[in-house]
């Protein structure tokens, strides 16, 4: 790997067959290639020889999910459990809905009932250790897998339903607005690195596989940040679909100096009418969790966002 392709930032997840960790990277130094319409870059580790079935395996392993605990001990490890409990109800029923849910609180303070296994992962792996600081400082990966049946029958006693048929490939196109800046996130441009991985992070998070748009493919398609929001969602979804995607999400961030965040909005077009949904003042990172946990909950029949 290039050393200058490094990241300051990493989310890790197992892709549940090999073994072989996956880091996703949120902020490079550098552009690393990628090819055009390729099912997103998901990892600067190694060459891996299929971008697709990388990342459908990530997708399903729906009950593994991470949190990132100091150190390796019993405290931090619980308080790991209970936020890797509420991910793990949510990327299994597509129902961002669960999410600050009171009658998860229960479930929380006992959720090391529901682990099936865990393992670390030390984020600074392979840095020399100071002289202040031992293991039980160092920053870590908790990854931990869920045992489904008892998840399922959680979600059951919440009244929702475990998504478990084929999630359909999300088509992401998102206009990101900063003073004069503007442009869409892309699969190749170099402005977009931050926003191209923190999406590819949310989709993991939430269970789902996304393609971005490359740069030329906007260029043939005729789309632009400006007109963006003003683009039939018949070329968006045919775009998206040679892309490899199956449902067109639109969104756009605006940066707002008052908030000091973004003000968002979404929209998808599926069952034959359009899904909107908005939210203010919040980082992009959370932006993109909303966006494509939004799309999941309305796929998975869940309702439109809040």
């Amino acid at each position: 790997m290039d050393k200058n392709c490094c990241s300051s930032a990493r989310h890790l997840i197992d892709t549940g067959q090999s073994g072989e960790m996956i880091v996703l990277t949120q902020h490079l130094t550098k552009q690393c290639p990628v090819g055009v319409a390729v099912l997103f870059m998901i990892s600067l580790f190694a060459a891996l020889a299929n971008w697709a079935s990388t990342l459908a395996a990530a997708a399903d392993s729906l009950y593994r999910v991470a949190a990132i605990v100091t150190g390796q001990g019993d405290a931090n490890r619980i308080i790991g459990f209970a936020a890797c409990f509420q991910d793990v109800l949510i990327k299994v029923s597509g129902a961002l809905k669960l999410e600050g849910d009171p009658r998860l609180s229960a479930y929380k303070s006992n959720s090391a009932d529901f682990v099936s296994s865990y393992n670390y992962h030390d984020q600074m792996s392979g840095t020399p250790k100071r002289d202040e600081q031992g293991t039980r400082d160092r920053p870590y990966d908790l990854i931990v897998d869920f045992d489904d049946r008892k998840i399922n029958d959680v979600l059951n006693s919440l009244g929702v339903k475990p998504w478990l048929s084929r999630r359909p490939v999300l088509g992401v196109f998102v206009e990101m607005e900063q003073g004069s800046r503007q442009y869409i996130a892309t699969s190749d441009a170099k402005q977009s690195d931050l926003q191209r991985h923190s999406l590819l992070a949310a989709a993991l998070k939430r269970g789902m596989v996304i393609v971005l748009p490359d740069v030329e493919a906007l260029a043939k398609a005729n789309i632009n940040a400006a007109e963006l929001l003003t683009t039939p969602s018949s070329t968006l979804a045919s775009l998206a679909s040679e892309l490899g995607g199956e449902v067109a999400l639109v969104g756009r961030l605006k940066w707002e100096d008052s908030e000091l965040g973004w003000a968002t909005e979404w929209r998808i077009h599926w069952n034959g009418r359009m899904h909107r949904w908005q939210l203010r003042g919040v980082t992009f990172d959370e932006a993109f969790r909303r966006g494509i946990g939004g799309a999941a909950q309305i796929l998975s029949g869940n309702g439109d966002p809040g």
